[in-house]
């Protein structure tokens, strides 16, 4: 682990290119798709990013930061900690490289992520969900390699960043753009591509009510501990806390947040199951609930999807027990 980290910097616009050129042969150019709800609802349009080979948007800048190593580190082998949607993006990567990885994994990952990971080679390590301090020091006892910091790393979040690009491409005329916050790698890289293209797009942040740290801090102004924190099934979103380097990231790009109710993620996801056929992880549904509000205006509306690793079993369960 380096002893100082590499100050934090905006993600350049010709990086952004660059990254997507470079993880072009690896991951999906998702599409953008409509979501009809009748007159009454907001114009919202779904960006698919849970089509990507490893059903979710972490594998461009996974491909990016694996990619930009140098070939002495990652000759070493590379690792990352993750509840799974990194973790298989890291892998991926990594098998396409041809080196090992490890994955420090939140032992309460869907079986579905741990499975998928297994399945491209990751050597994993269970832990419990104090691997948040792991991330802060950058080491883990027992792991060796390159580590790939899974949303506090600059070529990770401009690799996100290359789905702005895409967004504007399709829906030049999108008034506002929501994704769910974690780390706040996801919302940092699509805001620096839309901002530096399109400042005024609206860009929103949506966290679950069980885990809204970054709402917190932006009513503060400083980052925050979320001291309510609970666990649900938006394990991919939600976290306990804002790094301050996340914060330094996201405060100059993200206009406004929205906490959305467990209740209201659930309806979002049978939602989408319903009207568009298309499965979503709590977290990936989580814009489209706070689209659902109303608090980021008619649109037209760009919600992500961030992701669509969940177990069907379980999938079924939450929208089933909904009212349609």
């Amino acid at each position: 682990m380096p002893t100082t980290l590499e100050a934090v910097r905006p993600i350049e616009l010709a990086e952004i290119r660059e990254a997507r050129e470079r993880i072009a042969g690896t991951i999906v150019r998702t599409p953008l798709v409509r979501l009809e709800l009748g007159p009454d609802y907001p114009d919202i349009r779904l960006k698919l990013e849970s089509l990507q080979p490893i059903n979710a948007y972490k594998l461009r800048g996974a491909t990016n930061a694996v990619a930009l190593l140098p070939e002495s580190e990652r000759k070493r082998g590379v690792w990352t900690i993750s509840a799974g949607n990194a973790g298989q993006g890291v892998a991926y990567a990594a098998k396409k490289a041809g080196v090992p990885c490890t994955v420090v994994v939140i032992e309460t990952a869907p079986a579905s992520k741990i499975e998928r990971m297994k399945a491209l080679g990751a050597r994993l390590i269970p832990v419990a969900y104090v691997a948040w301090k792991a991330l802060e020091e950058r080491s883990f006892p027992g792991v060796e390699g390159a580590f790939v910091h899974p949303f506090d790393d600059h070529n990770f979040i401009a690799g996100h960043a290359t789905m702005g690009l895409e967004i504007l491409e399709d829906a030049p005329d999108t008034t506002a753009v929501i994704a769910s916050i974690g780390g706040g790698g996801l919302i940092t890289g699509v805001g620096s591509a839309i901002k530096a293209l399109k400042p005024e797009i609206r860009l929103w942040g949506a966290e679950p009510e069980t885990a809204a740290p970054a709402a917190l801090s932006c009513a503060l102004g400083t980052p925050q501990v979320f001291k309510e924190w609970k666990p649900s099934f938006v394990d991919g979103a939600g976290g306990r806390s804002v790094f301050p380097r996340m914060w330094q990231r996201m405060e100059p790009l993200v206009d406004g947040y929205i906490v959305v109710s467990l209740e209201e993620t659930k309806r979002a996801m049978r939602l989408m199951a319903d009207k568009a056929r298309i499965i979503s992880e709590g977290a990936g549904a989580l814009p489209l609930a706070a689209a659902l509000t109303g608090k980021a205006g008619q649109g037209p509306i760009v919600a992500i999807v961030s992701g669509g690793n969940i177990d069907l079993k379980q999938f079924s369960e939450l929208i089933g027990s909904v009212a349609g």
